[in-house]
């Protein structure tokens, strides 16, 4: 079977590709990224025999109907993600997020491929101050990043109920884990830390989020991939929420550090307050269960970033000149 995995040179693009290619040794992938500041060809193993890298854009009319072609099935990672990036510009975010899903879309349609499998986000659902959200939830997504990819999630299955394309989206929380673009939280804080700098923790550190390990959110979008069904949306979650001061608590202990390099700065715009996705469609249809306890995968993915200073720190460089 061939597969066209988009934006698999980033973070959790890789990591589906990765562990795709180690456990089934019939799928051969064809990955198209674009390789911008986020993405590094060296998140994929080298020479497989059963990967093809094709460096490229998702709006590439062409380039994409070319390889949907050659394809039976799609999973769609790439987007444009980072939500400061969007406040500060939002047109990048339109372009990638909406236009290149509708561009694949279009090829998938006219080649008959699927299932083709949408990533999105739970910031689509907006800000939840009790609960959960379900998938049939309104989408009031409050950032230009977050409106972005809920537009891109109903262009998605609007081309199901329209024209019957199999499609099939995930909705995931907060990712974590190895390879991930310094800018994000996480790794921002980890290695911050093992530079002795200090630390932004935005406004009072009240904001919740729900925790996912990248490699659970792969499993999950696979499961999705093979056992889902047309139409469908589903939540992935991760099952631990802590506050970004809760947070920023275990990775200074994580990596030594005290309070005094934590740097409280001046809230983001339209920061949402709590995220909170009920994952129980996800359990109860596909089998869905997370394999990391938090506070291992947190110490796995500190020790990655303390032993992986040359994945990281040409990043850092290159993301600080102007």
């Amino acid at each position: 079977m061939n597969l066209l995995v988009t934006g698999a040179a980033g973070f959790i693009g890789s990591t589906y590709v990765r562990g795709l290619l180690a456990r089934d040794p019939a799928v051969r992938v064809t990955v198209l990224d674009k390789l911008t500041y986020a993405g590094s060809r060296t998140n994929l193993p080298a020479g497989h025999p059963r990967l093809d890298f094709v460096h490229g854009d998702i709006c590439d009319a062409g380039l994409v109907d070319k390889l949907t072609a050659a394809a039976d099935q799609v999973v769609h990672f790439a987007a444009e993600s980072h939500v400061d990036r969007s406040i500060d510009g939002a047109g990048t975010f339109v372009r990638t997020n909406v236009l290149g899903t509708q561009t694949l879309l279009d090829a998938a349609l006219r080649h008959g491929v699927g299932p083709f499998v949408h990533v999105s986000t739970d910031e689509v659902y907006g800000s939840i101050e009790t609960g959960a959200w379900t998938e049939d939830h309104p989408l009031r997504p409050n950032s230009p990043y977050a409106a972005s990819k809920a537009s891109s999630d109903l262009i998605a299955l609007s081309y199901h109920r329209t024209h019957g394309l199999d499609v099939r989206v995930t909705r995931c929380s907060n990712n974590y884990g190895p390879h991930q673009f310094p800018e994000k939280v996480i790794p921002l804080f980890v290695t911050n830390l093992l530079d002795g700098e200090q630390v932004p923790l935005y406004g009072d550190g009240r904001n919740v989020r729900d925790w996912l390990h990248v490699e659970d959110h792969c499993e999950a979008v696979d499961l999705v991939r093979t056992k889902g069904r047309p139409g469908e949306v589903h939540n992935i979650g991760g099952g631990t929420q802590l506050s970004n001061r809760e947070l920023t608590g275990l990775l200074l202990d994580a990596c030594g550090a005290d309070w005094d390099r934590v740097e409280y700065v001046e809230d983001r715009k339209g920061h949402d307050l709590r995220y909170c996705v009920d994952w129980t469609k996800a359990r109860t249809e596909l089998g869905y269960r997370p394999r990391h306890d938090f506070a291992t995968g947190l110490a796995e993915t500190v020790a990655w970033y303390r032993d992986h200073r040359d994945w990281w720190e040409p990043l850092k460089r290159k993301a600080r000149t102007p």
